[in-house]
Order: structure tokens, then C-alpha cells, then sequence
């Protein structure tokens, strides 16, 4: 009986505490002119749903003059939504005159924006450095038309776009476009005396090309905040070139020399080749005078004659070198 008794007065004991605390959400949301029974208060438990958040939301709709609905804000929540950032979202574009109602708002926080910041964004432009410092550049550098490397910092001026917000492009897309704008800009120009001249140029063809379509934002303006000058690159590509003209002329060169090399190689195998002959040849002429003699159209007065014809012809060459050894 004991045991009885004191199982019942825990569960009344529980059943007090949980009653005090949704009657004392109740109690401050009717001070807070906030129209809700404590048997939906219990409902919202049973549903998993944080009563105190869907409240806090309500008072602060109802303090902002916004008609809110239980129902709506538990259907986001239980979707994974946050129903604090919606509210506080459609407060602020309540108070800056922009046309935002609750589906919107919700479909924005259900994508993964960040509703509350896209309308402070919205009433209050901000300014996105291009290139970002997290990507480890400082500055977009880009090739004039007579070779000189320019290095420019752009500051973006945005403005959120609540109307394409979902499926719209992020930062990144802008800071993405603004830079191939500003490369293509630089690259467009004649020389980089006509872009340190005019900056305003660059801005002038990048916002030509419309470079927040199918982005969440409005680019309001687009500022050249510092040009400095670069490398020559057109003169570095040009000594490249040349260094590489002359490896090719040097290798040609290098070819056409050996070619030559072998071509005498194979002339001098040739020399050689005509002297076996003549030696053979003349290894033949004694036998041809023998066989002369036997036959008897040879004499002996003219093998004497032919004998001193060669001597004079000997001594003549050996004269013939002998000058040529003196005039050297």
C-alpha cells in the first residue's frame, strides 16, 4: 500500500512539474498577447516539437505586428527548419519594407541559406573582396595586349536578391565571374598604360556583361581598389622563343655537321678502295710486259724507253713536292 502510494504521488508529483511548465509558457505567451491553450502546448510535446522555441516565435511575431500560425511554424520545424532565423528574417523585412511573406522565407531557410542574413543583406549591401583572401591570392593578375602583367584588387558591392535566392549562384560565382571579367578586360586592351590610365574601364566592361544573372545577388558596383605592373611577360615569351629557335638552329647545325662527317668517312673509304685497285692494276703490269716480250710486240730498246719515260716522271714529282715543302 506504501508502494502505491508513493508510485502516485511521483507520477503526480511529474505530472505537476510538466503542468507548471507548460502552464507558465502559457502564462507568458497570453501576457505577450499570444493566443495558444495549454492542450497545444502538450500537443507539440507529443509531436517532438519544442514548445518553448514555437512560443519565443510567436511573441516575437506578435510584438512585431506579424500574424504567425502554431501549425506553420511546427510544420517547419519538424522539417529541419529554423524557426527563430524565419521569424526574425520576416521581422526585419517587415521593418525595411520588403515584400517577403512566411513560405517564401521557410523555402529560402529549407534550402540552406541563411534567411536572416540574405534580408540584412538585402536592406544593408556588403562588399566582397575579389580575389577572397582564403584563396590564398591577392591579387587578379592578367596580360595587357603589349605583353606587360597587371595585377589588380577589385571590390564587389552586392546587394541579396530575395527573389532569386533559391537555385541562385553563391559569392563564389560572383568573385568567379568578376574575376575572368577583369582578366578579359585587361587582356582586351591595347596596352597597360590604357588600363593604368583609366581603371574605370575595367569596371565599365564588367558590368556590361551582366555578371549577377543567375546568381542570389545584385552587384550594385564593381571598384578597382590598386593596379600594380607586373613582369614583362610578352618579352619573356619572346627570349623563350628565341632560346628555343636557337636550340632547333644549333640542332639542324649539329645534323648537317655530322652528315658532312660521315660524307668524308665514306669519300676516304672510296680513296682507299680506288688505290686497291690501282695497286692490283699495277701488280698486272709486269706480267702484261712478259707476256709482251714472249710475244714479241714488245721490244727491249722500248722497255728502256718506257723505264726512263717513268724515272723523268718521278723525279719531276718529287721536284713538284720539294717546292711546295719550300713555299709552305
Amino acid at each position: 500500500m506504501n508502494f502505491l502510494l508513493v508510485v502516485l504521488g511521483l507520477i503526480l508529483l511529474i505530472s505537476f512539474s510538466v503542468l507548471f511548465s507548460f502552464f507558465s509558457l502559457w502564462f507568458r505567451a497570453r501576457l505577450s498577447g499570444v493566443k495558444i491553450s495549454i492542450v497545444n502546448l502538450l500537443g507539440m510535446r507529443l509531436r517532438k516539437v519544442s514548445p518553448s522555441a514555437i512560443v519565443q516565435a510567436m511573441i516575437m511575431g506578435t510584438k512585431a505586428g506579424l500574424e504567425l500560425s502554431p501549425s506553420l511554424l511546427e510544420a517547419h520545424y519538424l522539417a529541419g527548419g529554423n524557426v527563430d532565423a524565419v521569424v526574425k528574417a520576416l521581422i526585419a523585412a517587415s521593418k525595411a519594407s520588403i515584400a517577403l511573406d512566411f513560405k517564401k522565407a521557410t523555402a529560402i531557410d529549407l534550402a540552406g541559406r541563411n534567411v536572416l542574413e540574405a534580408v540584412q543583406t538585402s536592406v544593408n549591401p556588403k562588399v566582397i573582396d575579389c580575389p577572397r583572401a582564403e584563396s590564398g591570392k591577392t591579387k587578379v593578375e592578367a596580360v595587357a595586349g603589349d605583353g606587360i602583367q597587371l595585377k589588380a584588387k577589385a571590390r564587389v558591392t552586392v546587394r541579396a536578391n530575395l527573389d532569386r535566392l533559391i537555385g541562385g549562384a553563391t559569392e563564389e560565382t560572383i568573385i568567379a565571374r568578376v574575376g575572368e571579367g577583369i582578366v578579359t578586360s585587361i587582356g582586351s586592351s591595347k596596352t597597360h598604360k590604357e588600363v593604368l590610365e583609366n581603371p574605370d574601364l575595367i569596371t565599365k566592361r564588367v558590368l556590361e556583361k551582366g555578371l549577377d544573372s543567375g546568381t542570389a545577388f545584385e552587384i550594385l558596383s564593381i571598384d578597382i581598389g590598386d593596379i600594380d605592373v607586373g613582369r614583362n611577360i610578352g618579352s619573356e615569351l619572346q627570349t623563350a622563343q628565341a632560346e628555343a629557335d636557337k636550340k632547333v638552329a644549333q640542332a639542324q647545325a649539329e645534323k648537317r655537321r655530322a652528315m658532312a662527317v660521315a660524307l668524308e668517312q665514306e669519300m676516304k673509304a672510296k680513296i682507299e678502295d680506288n688505290r686497291a685497285k690501282v695497286v692490283l692494276a699495277e701488280s698486272k703490269v709486269p706480267e702484261a710486259i712478259a707476256e709482251a716480250f714472249r710475244k714479241g710486240s714488245l721490244g727491249v730498246m722500248d722497255y728502256y724507253r718506257m723505264k726512263n719515260i717513268n724515272s723523268d716522271t718521278q723525279m719531276r714529282e718529287n721536284i713538284s713536292k720539294m717546292d711546295d715543302d719550300q713555299s709552305k
